[in-house]
């Protein structure tokens, strides 16, 4: 039977400027899903993205290449799949300065 497990990084947290979320130790894991849901309408240019990082220690990050959209719709929640992943994850970026916007991010993996 495969494992699984949802993690919560970020919750109703008002997001401005630059932004990271918990990092995650997921070395069990072959599979990640992130999601980001607003929770509220925010205008969000459409080429905000924020950035999927690995680390070997959950201390030093790089970008791992996958980039997961930023969308102001709280009906509609955004994911990007990871794979190929070290022994921790994060998102990490930098919304427009004039970009406020309320979120939920789970992080979603199997084995």
């Amino acid at each position: 039977m495969r494992q699984s497990h949802t993690a919560v990084l970020a919750r109703n947290e008002t997001w401005t400027g630059k932004v990271t979320t918990e990092p995650y130790e997921v070395a069990w894991a072959s599979e990640a899903i992130f999601f980001l849901r607003p929770l509220e309408s925010a205008d969000v240019p459409g080429d905000v993205t924020l950035a999927v990082q690995i680390s070997p220690d959950g201390i030093h990050w790089c970008d791992h290449g996958a980039r997961l959209p930023v969308d102001g719709d709280p009906q509609t929640p955004t994911s990007v799949q990871v794979h190929n992943f070290g022994g921790w994850l994060r998102l990490s970026g930098k919304l427009p300065d004039d970009v406020a916007v309320k979120v939920v991010v789970y992080l979603s993996l199997k084995e």
